[in-house]
């Protein structure tokens, strides 16, 4: 009776075996923990390339949640809506949200629909849209036009919109929403004080604010339940981009206000990989927030 139970515990085990080895040809049958999410952004180049080899690269290195910033025409990264969130659920990938930069009053409710049938969350407004963002290559600076009222305008018009759509919009920042304008006017201070929060809220790029010279912590304070996903990027002695936990910025003090931010997903970015591919960078930033304790 032993030796029969002893052949089935053996043969149950082999046959979970050849399971996990099966399932291992897209997800992972290790302990790696699936944890946060990850701004395509940051493997534009790579996405171009191959998208479909680069996603599975970002599910490999332990990512849970994508944003995704290449829609055009349509389709997201070349593929239709629904082919894009097949190829994400055949990943065990979420789609959270992602960056529409080409918005406008009158292809937002067609852009919504794509948006939508592709899964996502949060439709995101990541520059002053409709050819109000403006920025000095040489320079390197980045600015608007137009003011803050005409911005918190469309941005009301397109969280109706959004509303109605079953999605929800957030407006992401650079470092120049957080200064002064020709007005003495602080964009994002305008921005906070004059959208109704049950239609526009807020994407905060932890590097940019402190790029700014602003505390992110005193906006939670004086906005609380606003900034409904971070980006997550570290900042080196140069002031430049760096993967998370290779920088200055203090994330734990951060993250400890994640609550009263109203944070409910963050994703790691970087613009720029420098000596490091970006592939590479993704692998050490996911490690970074693994070791500051994000989850």
């Amino acid at each position: 009776m032993s030796m029969t139970i002893n052949k089935l515990i053996l043969l149950n085990f082999f046959k979970g075996a050849a399971v996990c080895l099966f399932v291992a040809a897209t997800f992972s049958c290790t302990s790696q923990k699936r944890v946060g999410g990850l701004a395509l952004y940051t493997v534009r180049d790579d996405m171009g390339d191959d998208a479909m080899a680069t996603l599975k690269a970002v599910a490999d290195a332990g990512y849970k949640n994508i944003e995704a910033a290449g829609y055009a025409e349509g389709k997201f990264y070349n593929m239709s809506p629904e082919k894009f969130k097949s190829v994400l659920d055949d990943l065990g990938l979420d789609p959270i949200s992602t960056h529409q930069g080409s918005v406008t009053l009158d292809n937002a409710d067609s852009m919504m629909a794509d948006v939508k049938a592709a899964g996502f969350e949060y439709f995101v407004i990541p520059v002053p849209p409709m050819g109000l963002f403006t920025s000095d290559s040489e320079n390197m600076t980045m600015g608007m036009k137009g003011g803050a009222k005409n911005l918190a305008d469309i941005l009301a018009v397109l969280g109706k919109k959004a509303n109605a759509a079953g999605l929800q919009l957030l407006y992401h920042n650079h470092d120049f929403e957080f200064k002064e304008d020709k007005d003495g006017v602080v964009t994002i201070d305008y921005l906070l004080e004059n959208t109704d929060p049950d239609l526009v809220n807020f994407q905060m790029d932890l590097y940019w604010v402190t790029k700014a010279g602003a505390d992110p912590i005193a906006y939670f304070e004086r906005y609380p339940g606003r900034f409904k996903i971070w980006h997550v990027k570290d900042m080196d002695d140069q002031g430049r981009f760096a993967p998370v936990g290779k920088g200055t910025i203090d994330f734990r003090r951060i993250l400890d206000k994640k609550e009263l931010s109203g944070m409910k997903y963050y994703m790691v970015e970087q613009d720029k990989t420098f000596t490091m591919k970006p592939l590479e960078a993704i692998k050490v930033s996911h490690e970074g927030i693994m070791e500051i304790g994000f989850d």
